[in-house]
């Protein structure tokens, strides 16, 4: 299961909402090679599942991930914080065993 938290889901509504994008779009989370730590996230707003895709829904929002992203994103929880330290949308990911400083990668 992917999950969301709740100033997550409200960005992410906000952000929905002032593209004009409509219900059809979703959140698309997959993981990628690179960064310091060798994984990094990625994170966009898709309209056109794919044949593997692997969906969730939390909070009424519509999360998608395709098979292997979905390994290492069991039980994931996209957050977002709107602070000074580190303001955007991060990942609360039990399965990373370390991430860089930054946050914006991680390994398992």
């Amino acid at each position: 299961m992917l999950y969301i938290s709740e100033q997550a889901k409200e960005k992410v509504e906000a952000l929905r909402e002032k593209s004009g994008l409509g219900d059809a779009f979703f959140i698309r989370v997959s993981v990628v090679g690179g960064g310091c730590s060798g994984l990094s996230y990625d994170l966009d707003f898709d309209s056109e599942p794919k044949p593997m895709d692997q969906v969730f829904e939390d909070k009424g929002v519509k999360l998608v991930t395709d098979l292997r992203s979905f390994l290492y994103l069991c039980d994931t929880t996209l957050d977002f914080s709107g602070g000074l330290n580190g303001k955007g949308f991060h990942f609360v990911n039990p399965n990373a065993a370390r991430s860089c400083a930054c946050g914006e990668s991680f390994a398992v």
